[in-house]
């Protein structure tokens, strides 16, 4: 199952591979264990799994990323990260552009169907457009990833090499939903119309908003990544795509994240993977007049605006799909949310003013969801957003918050 790299890598080559559940993992510790032999490398990694990156990286790697996700998070940490902040509908030009690491990618795929040509499988998302662009595309062929409908398929005179694996995909460790979720999840849930069409991530608070609405009807997914709960809304009849203005009757995703079920019976539902140029793209987004994206943050300031990258001193997110998702599902869409819990580590998550920068405009969030209430910001004036998001903050905070807004004068 081990593959020397060094007759493909040369020193000074940009290299990418896939993320999440779909990440290569042999081939991205097979790099790792031989940069000291093929020299100094820029590479591009997405949200990784691989706990090889909590270790000390080698001092040949410059990792750039479009956030730090998962365990992306001790690479931030220990200043080895570089983040290249962009709309996660921008990856694929930017490959294209060769602004990020392409020459070489590192991907994983099914194995060959009755075609002969392999699957990207659960991970389509920027590997369709990196792969497109990559000089040299080196595989691991796993015989447990699915072979899924939507995403190009790739002939093996592709491949430079290959390595052969059987390996389960990775489950996404998540806690269950407690009670501050759930009752953040009934109060989105209640902000969703039958036949919407829904956007929304993986983890535990997405987790319990798919359990709040298994009592819809009708509903539709478009989504740069799905988990567990849209597998078990397609299987209980709720998400049926039916009333989507295009790709009616599918659920359209970039790629998946969860356990065995999701990877096993994923191949039998009505789920289609496409890249990032198609998952997120504008002009395909503005064609859902029933969009609702449903977005997490790390904080909410008193205008409305949120951050999502970075907090308390730490880069602990990024950028991704939320801007392009918020911002199409209110100029275009049914409704942008932002939801939270009112607290992290005790401390309140709707500030005065972000402790980094400003990931999604307050101009593209329409409602603000914790699990003290819903605060609609569509049309509302700055002067009036402060008491509004006050309102659901912790009762703890909120005299403060209130006394801050009166200080303070809107931007």
């Amino acid at each position: 199952m081990t593959i020397d790299l060094t007759a493909h890598v040369r020193a000074g080559d940009g290299i990418w591979w896939g993320q999440g559940a779909a990440e290569p993992f042999p081939l991205v510790d097979a790099l790792l264990d031989r940069l000291d032999a093929i020299g100094p490398v820029r590479a591009f990694s997405g949200l990784t799994l691989n706990r090889r990156f909590r270790a000390e990286l080698p001092g040949e790697l410059t990792l750039t990323s479009y956030g730090a996700m998962g365990e992306l998070r001790a690479v931030s940490d220990a200043g080895r990260l570089d983040v290249v902040p962009a709309h996660y509908s921008c990856l694929p030009r930017l490959f294209a552009q060769r602004r990020l690491p392409g020459d070489i990618g590192l991907i994983q795929v099914s194995p060959p169907g009755p075609d002969g040509l392999h699957s990207l499988g659960i991970g389509a998302d920027y590997a369709v457009a990196a792969a497109r662009y990559s000089r040299v595309l080196i595989a691991e062929v796993n015989r447990q990833m699915p072979v899924t409908r939507g995403t190009p398929r790739i002939p093996p005179g592709r491949f430079a090499a290959v390595v052969h694996t059987d390996r389960p995909l990775p489950a996404v460790p998540h806690r269950d939903p407690d009670p501050v979720d759930q009752a953040i999840a009934a109060r989105v849930a209640s902000l969703v119309d039958d036949g919407d069409t829904l956007q929304l991530g993986v983890g535990s608070l997405p987790m319990a908003i798919t359990d709040a609405l298994a009592g819809h009807a009708d509903l539709g997914i478009h989504s740069g990544l799905i988990g567990d709960g849209v597998l078990r809304l397609v299987e209980k009849g709720v998400v049926t795509g039916s009333r989507k203005e295009i790709d009616a009757g599918v659920v359209v995703a970039g790629t998946a994240m969860g356990g065995a079920a999701l990877y096993t019976g994923i191949t039998e539902a009505p789920v289609k993977f496409y890249g990032a140029e198609y998952t997120h793209a504008p002009d395909v987004l503005a064609r859902l007049g029933r969009l609702v994206a449903v977005n997490a943050a790390l904080e909410v300031d008193l205008t409305g605006q949120v951050g999502a990258e970075a907090a308390g001193g730490r880069y602990l997110g990024g950028i991704g799909g939320q801007a392009d998702f918020s911002g199409a599902a209110a100029r275009t869409g049914a409704r942008s949310i932002i939801a939270l819990r009112s607290t992290a580590g005790g401390v309140s998550t709707i500030v005065p003013a972000l402790g980094g920068p400003v990931t999604t405009a307050r101009a593209d969030v329409d409602v603000v969801v914790t699990e003290h209430g819903v605060a609609w910001l569509r049309g509302v004036p700055l002067a009036e957003r402060p008491a509004r998001l006050a309102a659901i903050a912790a009762p703890a905070h909120r005299d403060r918050l209130l006394r801050s807004a009166h200080r303070a004068r809107p931007r």
